[in-house]
Protein backbone atom coordinates (compact mmCIF):
# COMPACT_ATOMS: atom_id res chain seq x y z
CA UNK A 1 0.00 0.00 0.00
CA UNK A 2 1.52 3.54 -0.53
CA UNK A 3 0.61 4.65 2.15
CA UNK A 4 3.01 2.14 4.02
CA UNK A 5 6.19 4.07 1.98
CA UNK A 6 5.12 6.76 4.41
CA UNK A 7 5.51 5.13 7.81
CA UNK A 8 8.36 5.86 10.01
CA UNK A 9 7.78 2.83 12.52
CA UNK A 10 11.07 1.25 13.57
CA UNK A 11 12.82 4.54 12.56
CA UNK A 12 14.83 6.39 14.81
CA UNK A 13 15.60 10.38 14.48
CA UNK A 14 17.53 13.13 15.70
CA UNK A 15 15.93 16.67 15.46
CA UNK A 16 17.66 19.95 16.44
CA UNK A 17 15.84 22.84 17.44
CA UNK A 18 13.02 21.06 18.87
CA UNK A 19 12.10 22.66 22.02
CA UNK A 20 9.76 24.96 19.81
CA UNK A 21 8.59 26.07 16.22
CA UNK A 22 9.25 24.52 13.17
CA UNK A 23 11.20 21.63 15.09
CA UNK A 24 8.77 20.96 17.31
CA UNK A 25 6.30 20.83 14.74
CA UNK A 26 8.50 18.23 12.53
CA UNK A 27 9.36 16.02 15.67
CA UNK A 28 5.64 15.68 16.41
CA UNK A 29 5.13 14.42 12.54
CA UNK A 30 8.20 12.17 13.01
CA UNK A 31 6.70 10.37 15.57
CA UNK A 32 2.95 10.58 14.47
CA UNK A 33 4.57 8.80 11.56
CA UNK A 34 5.88 6.03 13.71
CA UNK A 35 9.72 7.25 14.59
CA UNK A 36 10.85 7.44 17.92
CA UNK A 37 13.06 10.92 18.00
CA UNK A 38 15.74 12.51 20.42
CA UNK A 39 15.42 15.95 20.40
CA UNK A 40 18.18 18.42 20.63
CA UNK A 41 18.02 22.38 21.66
CA UNK A 42 19.70 25.18 23.58
CA UNK A 43 16.87 24.89 26.17
CA UNK A 44 15.06 21.93 27.45
CA UNK A 45 12.52 20.24 25.15
CA UNK A 46 9.89 19.83 27.86
CA UNK A 47 7.09 20.97 26.02
CA UNK A 48 7.54 18.71 23.09
CA UNK A 49 8.03 16.04 25.46
CA UNK A 50 4.89 16.30 27.07
CA UNK A 51 3.26 16.81 23.98
CA UNK A 52 4.79 13.89 22.49
CA UNK A 53 5.21 11.40 25.85
CA UNK A 54 8.77 9.86 27.12
CA UNK A 55 8.08 6.93 24.97
CA UNK A 56 8.71 8.75 21.77
CA UNK A 57 10.50 12.01 22.41
CA UNK A 58 13.50 11.87 24.54
CA UNK A 59 15.93 15.20 24.73
CA UNK A 60 19.01 16.44 25.41
CA UNK A 61 20.25 19.98 25.35
CA UNK A 62 23.29 21.68 23.56
CA UNK A 63 25.13 24.68 22.53
CA UNK A 64 24.85 24.25 18.65
CA UNK A 65 27.52 27.30 18.14
CA UNK A 66 30.28 24.89 18.56
CA UNK A 67 30.76 21.33 17.25
CA UNK A 68 31.91 20.22 20.74
CA UNK A 69 28.41 18.50 21.18
CA UNK A 70 28.36 16.46 18.25
CA UNK A 71 29.98 12.69 19.04
CA UNK A 72 27.44 13.30 22.16
CA UNK A 73 24.18 13.55 20.53
CA UNK A 74 24.86 11.12 18.36
CA UNK A 75 26.00 8.48 21.24
CA UNK A 76 22.84 9.50 22.74
CA UNK A 77 20.84 8.62 19.90
CA UNK A 78 22.55 5.18 19.94
CA UNK A 79 22.09 4.82 23.59
CA UNK A 80 18.69 5.78 23.98
CA UNK A 81 17.33 3.87 20.77
CA UNK A 82 20.23 1.61 19.54
CA UNK A 83 20.49 2.73 16.14
CA UNK A 84 19.96 6.02 13.98
CA UNK A 85 17.87 6.45 10.77
CA UNK A 86 16.93 10.23 10.51
CA UNK A 87 18.65 13.67 11.05
CA UNK A 88 16.97 16.84 10.58
CA UNK A 89 19.19 19.93 10.72
CA UNK A 90 16.78 22.59 11.88
CA UNK A 91 18.08 24.62 14.66
CA UNK A 92 19.01 28.07 13.48
CA UNK A 93 19.73 31.56 14.22
CA UNK A 94 19.11 35.00 12.41
CA UNK A 95 21.04 38.29 13.60
CA UNK A 96 19.20 41.71 11.45
CA UNK A 97 22.02 44.13 11.16
CA UNK A 98 22.82 46.70 8.72
CA UNK A 99 25.62 45.06 6.57
CA UNK A 100 27.43 48.06 6.34
CA UNK A 101 27.56 47.56 10.24
CA UNK A 102 27.65 44.17 10.41
CA UNK A 103 29.56 42.32 13.42
CA UNK A 104 32.19 40.03 13.32
CA UNK A 105 30.41 38.47 16.35
CA UNK A 106 27.06 38.02 14.71
CA UNK A 107 28.48 36.48 11.73
CA UNK A 108 30.13 33.74 13.00
CA UNK A 109 27.55 32.99 15.46
CA UNK A 110 25.53 32.78 12.71
CA UNK A 111 27.80 30.82 10.83
CA UNK A 112 28.19 28.59 13.43
CA UNK A 113 25.13 27.25 14.16
CA UNK A 114 23.69 27.38 10.75
CA UNK A 115 26.05 25.88 8.68
CA UNK A 116 29.20 24.72 10.52
CA UNK A 117 27.53 22.45 12.64
CA UNK A 118 25.19 21.10 10.83
CA UNK A 119 27.78 19.76 8.44
CA UNK A 120 29.98 18.46 10.39
CA UNK A 121 26.39 16.86 12.46
CA UNK A 122 25.74 15.53 9.05
CA UNK A 123 28.98 13.73 8.85
CA UNK A 124 28.87 12.36 12.00
CA UNK A 125 25.37 11.05 11.12
CA UNK A 126 26.16 9.73 7.77
CA UNK A 127 29.42 8.11 9.32
CA UNK A 128 27.00 6.39 11.22
CA UNK A 129 24.43 4.83 8.86
CA UNK A 130 27.64 3.89 6.54
CA UNK A 131 28.79 1.88 9.71
CA UNK A 132 25.21 0.32 10.52
CA UNK A 133 25.03 -0.58 6.04
CA UNK A 134 21.36 0.99 6.71
CA UNK A 135 21.21 3.86 4.48
CA UNK A 136 19.79 6.91 5.93
CA UNK A 137 17.92 10.50 5.66
CA UNK A 138 19.39 13.66 6.15
CA UNK A 139 17.23 16.66 6.07
CA UNK A 140 18.27 20.27 6.50
CA UNK A 141 15.75 23.12 7.18
CA UNK A 142 16.76 25.87 4.57
CA UNK A 143 14.85 28.87 4.20
CA UNK A 144 13.73 31.31 1.54
CA UNK A 145 16.81 33.40 1.60
CA UNK A 146 18.37 30.19 0.41
CA UNK A 147 16.94 31.89 -3.07
CA UNK A 148 16.76 35.29 -2.17
CA UNK A 149 19.21 38.10 -1.15
CA UNK A 150 17.14 39.42 1.90
CA UNK A 151 17.83 42.49 3.84
CA UNK A 152 19.66 43.39 7.17
CA UNK A 153 20.49 39.47 7.33
CA UNK A 154 23.96 38.82 5.48
CA UNK A 155 25.17 35.91 7.48
CA UNK A 156 21.70 34.51 7.57
CA UNK A 157 21.24 34.55 3.55
CA UNK A 158 24.69 32.98 3.58
CA UNK A 159 24.39 30.45 6.11
CA UNK A 160 20.72 29.40 3.92
CA UNK A 161 22.27 29.78 0.64
CA UNK A 162 24.82 27.29 1.83
CA UNK A 163 23.19 24.79 2.95
CA UNK A 164 21.23 24.63 -0.42
CA UNK A 165 24.23 24.03 -2.04
CA UNK A 166 25.66 21.63 0.63
CA UNK A 167 22.46 19.80 0.14
CA UNK A 168 23.41 18.89 -3.68
CA UNK A 169 27.58 18.57 -2.45
CA UNK A 170 27.10 15.62 0.14
CA UNK A 171 23.65 14.14 -1.86
CA UNK A 172 26.19 13.52 -4.74
CA UNK A 173 28.73 11.88 -2.48
CA UNK A 174 26.49 9.82 -0.12
CA UNK A 175 23.64 8.42 -2.31
CA UNK A 176 26.45 5.59 -2.97
CA UNK A 177 25.81 4.59 0.73
CA UNK A 178 21.89 4.68 0.02
CA UNK A 179 21.83 8.13 2.05
CA UNK A 180 18.72 10.63 0.96
CA UNK A 181 19.64 14.48 1.60
CA UNK A 182 17.26 17.03 0.96
CA UNK A 183 16.08 20.31 2.68
CA UNK A 184 13.53 21.97 3.27
CA UNK A 185 12.59 25.59 2.66
CA UNK A 186 10.15 27.39 4.51
CA UNK A 187 8.50 30.51 3.60
CA UNK A 188 7.66 32.78 6.00
CA UNK A 189 6.48 30.88 9.22
CA UNK A 190 4.81 32.38 12.16
CA UNK A 191 7.75 31.54 14.55
CA UNK A 192 10.18 33.19 17.16
CA UNK A 193 12.52 34.48 14.25
CA UNK A 194 10.12 36.11 12.37
CA UNK A 195 8.59 37.85 15.18
CA UNK A 196 9.71 41.16 14.65
CA UNK A 197 8.58 40.90 10.89
CA UNK A 198 5.37 40.19 11.94
CA UNK A 199 5.53 42.95 14.37
CA UNK A 200 5.92 45.22 11.90
CA UNK A 201 2.81 45.62 10.29
CA UNK A 202 4.08 47.29 6.92
CA UNK A 203 6.71 44.84 6.75
CA UNK A 204 4.13 41.88 7.51
CA UNK A 205 1.74 43.65 5.01
CA UNK A 206 4.10 43.29 2.43
CA UNK A 207 5.11 39.79 2.86
CA UNK A 208 1.37 39.01 3.00
CA UNK A 209 0.70 40.84 -0.37
CA UNK A 210 3.07 38.47 -1.98
CA UNK A 211 2.04 35.29 -0.55
CA UNK A 212 -0.61 33.95 -2.90
CA UNK A 213 -1.76 31.42 0.50
CA UNK A 214 -2.87 34.99 1.80
CA UNK A 215 -1.41 33.85 5.47
CA UNK A 216 1.57 33.08 7.25
CA UNK A 217 2.60 29.17 7.60
CA UNK A 218 2.76 27.52 10.51
CA UNK A 219 4.59 24.41 11.43
CA UNK A 220 2.09 22.17 10.93
CA UNK A 221 2.82 22.87 6.84
CA UNK A 222 5.81 21.12 6.91
CA UNK A 223 4.88 18.44 8.92
CA UNK A 224 3.66 16.22 5.43
CA UNK A 225 7.04 17.37 3.78
CA UNK A 226 9.13 15.94 6.53
CA UNK A 227 8.00 12.75 6.58
CA UNK A 228 8.13 12.62 2.67
CA UNK A 229 11.53 13.15 2.79
CA UNK A 230 12.46 11.50 5.95
CA UNK A 231 10.49 8.23 4.66
CA UNK A 232 10.74 5.28 2.21
CA UNK A 233 8.51 7.89 -0.27
CA UNK A 234 11.18 9.73 -1.19
CA UNK A 235 14.12 7.25 -2.04
CA UNK A 236 14.67 8.23 -5.08
CA UNK A 237 15.09 11.98 -4.02
CA UNK A 238 18.41 13.08 -3.76
CA UNK A 239 19.94 16.96 -3.44
CA UNK A 240 16.66 19.04 -3.57
CA UNK A 241 15.59 21.55 -1.85
CA UNK A 242 11.51 21.55 -1.27
CA UNK A 243 10.09 25.12 -0.89
CA UNK A 244 6.71 24.84 1.40
CA UNK A 245 6.05 28.38 0.56
CA UNK A 246 2.39 29.28 0.44
CA UNK A 247 3.66 29.96 -3.33
CA UNK A 248 5.86 33.08 -2.25
CA UNK A 249 9.08 31.60 -4.63
CA UNK A 250 5.84 31.65 -7.86
CA UNK A 251 4.95 35.37 -7.35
Amino acid sequence: MILDMFSLSGKTAIVTGSDTGLGQGISKALVEAGAKVLGVSRSASTATQEMLGKENFSYITADLSSIEPVDTIINTALEKFGRLDILVNNAGIIKREDSIDFSVENWDLVMNVNLRTLFFLSQAAARQFVKQNSGGKIISVASMLSYQGGIRVPSYTASKSAVKGLTMTLANEWAKYGINVNAIAPGYMATNNTAALRADADRSEAILERIPAGRWGTPHDLMGAAVFLASSASDYVNGFTLAVDGGWLAR
